[in-house]
């Protein structure tokens, strides 16, 4: 039985060129879910601020019962309503990559002089005076980049990285949108058996390896790597894009109700 399902926002609920871009039934089916126990984590790349404003701007009707926000943190709704660290995850999650990145500050140096020596057009990503990550311009730019941070990245231990589209983000090796959704499984004791997953781009791959959970999916739109992660975890690969693809894994899988 499925008692949690983690999902991603954008490009796996949201379809940004779809109208409407969500898939009204989706939000039936969340209703669905949550009358009968099931809990919705949204497990995204936004920061916290910036999923109430999606939720917000695509109108969804039901709240999710906790958020795993920038691939890495933990909320739980706490007193008020109000979105709260669960645990201790979060502080040491911060620690871990103030000691990165103080680490990392010659490598980080190294990427912008490989991209001044590319004459690349990606900008770098600041937090206060931190690079945190790298915009690029187009996603076969992006290729390069990665091409250049995985062959190089050893330099500092714990060094890695997240990938969507033209973005990449900076991080811990140990914090990821698996490791996060592992530590919400924990907190609730809630199994892998009993968890479901769905995510498109490369920053999703970590939940959907079937480590972290035993049911995960993709939609059509998901890149090829994602598709072919999730086949080999036994999962699957919907036909239909986006929270189209996410009800008809949901249905896939049996969690829904027939009749």
């Amino acid at each position: 039985m499925i008692r949690l399902i983690s999902t991603d926002f954008d490009g796996t609920l949201v379809d940004h060129f779809a109208t409407p871009p969500v898939n009204r039934e989706l939000f039936s089916v969340l209703e669905e879910l949550r009358a009968r126990g099931v809990h919705w984590a949204i497990n995204t790349g936004r920061d916290l601020h910036f999923v109430d404003d999606g939720l917000r701007e695509f109108e969804f009707p039901v709240q999710p019962d906790f958020v795993l926000t920038a691939e890495r943190e933990v909320f739980h709704r706490g007193p008020g309503g109000k979105w709260q660290d669960f645990g201790d995850w979060n502080s040491r999650c911060y620690s871990a990559h103030d000691t990165l990145f103080e680490s990392a500050s010659d490598f980080l140096s190294d990427i912008r002089t490989f991209l001044a020596e590319t004459e690349g057009e990606a900008e770098p990503i600041w937090e206060g005076t931190r690079m945190v990550g790298l915009a690029a311009k187009s996603e076969e730019e992006m290729d390069r980049i990665c091409v250049f941070l995985e062959k190089e990245r050893s330099k500092v231990p714990g060094f890695a990285y997240m990938r969507n589209t033209i973005w990449v983000r900076f991080c811990h090796e140990a914090y990821s949108k698996g490791t996060a959704l592992g530590e919400l499984a924990r907190l609730t004791g809630i199994s892998r058996d009993e968890i479901f997953a769905a995510g498109d781009h490369y920053n999703d791959l970590p939940m959907l390896d079937g480590v972290h959970a035993r049911w995960v999916m993709c939609p059509d739109n998901a890149v090829p790597l994602v598709k072919d992660t999730v086949i080999a975890a036994g999962g699957y690969v919907a036909k239909g894009r986006c929270s189209t693809g996410v009800v008809e894994a949901l249905a896939h899988f049996g969690v829904l109700i027939k009749g």
